[in-house]
């Protein structure tokens, strides 16, 4: 059996449940993976397994494997640049804890607590040169608690990726790793009329977020 041939761009617990999740696939081989050299989640699991290891930041055309048909984002903070997703023979899926197109941005879940939300959920794209732009391929949706909005957004939303959106993201990539190993591919374009964007909580000026930069040259050559 042909096995789908994938690269994980990851770190921390969700990268390494990602990669665990394509170890056990039996229809998906991990040809490599890209994190911090010292994460001891992606890192130290690729190094049991044998998989090689670009350390974070050093992401590219040239450093990624040739044979790579499908990159997987997995709480990635390496952008993947124009040259780099165009090597992978189908494309690049990453996930995004919101219903996009609403929510954009790193800190989705925060904000849809701040803004009290009725509902929100988890969304697979394909990635592109926005951020979180690129076609949706899967979605699912969660309702959120509404004693959340009581807490402190980012306690909030802490729970919520805990009890709920993790859990979520794994399943829809599960899924999409099934349909895109046997050729199906759901891409359906975001509706720009819906779209929001809200910055970094992290970041001081909330008018300069640091995606922001990406957004404008995001069309790099990597």
């Amino acid at each position: 059996m042909k096995k789908l041939k994938v690269f994980i761009s990851g770190q921390k617990y969700f990268g390494e449940q990602v990669l665990s999740l394509c170890l056990r696939l039996d229809f998906v081989e991990v040809v490599g993976v890209c994190s911090p050299l010292d994460d001891r989640y992606v890192t130290k699991l690729a190094h049991r397994f044998n998989i090689p290891v670009v350390s974070a930041g050093t992401l590219n055309a040239d450093t990624l494997p040739d044979n790579v048909e499908l990159g997987i984002t997995a709480h990635s903070f390496d952008y993947i640049g124009t040259r780099t997703r165009y090597k992978a023979k189908i494309g690049w899926i990453g996930y995004h804890p919101s219903l996009l197109p609403r929510h954009r941005g790193r800190s989705s879940i925060e904000w849809a607590v701040r803004m009290r939300d009725a509902i929100t959920g988890g969304t697979v794209f394909w990635l592109n040169s926005g951020i979180d732009r690129g076609d949706i391929a899967y979605q699912e949706i969660v309702f959120i608690d509404p004693k959340l909005y009581a807490m402190e957004p980012i306690k909030a939303a802490k729970l919520l990726w805990e009890h709920e959106l993790q859990a979520m993201g794994l399943k829809l990539i599960e899924m999409a790793l099934k349909d895109i190993s046997q050729g199906v591919l759901i891409k359906r374009p975001q509706k720009k009329e819906y779209s929001t964007f809200e910055p970094n909580t992290d970041v001081k000026d909330v008018f300069k977020p640091d995606l922001l930069m990406l957004e404008q040259f995001g069309s790099d050559s990597n």
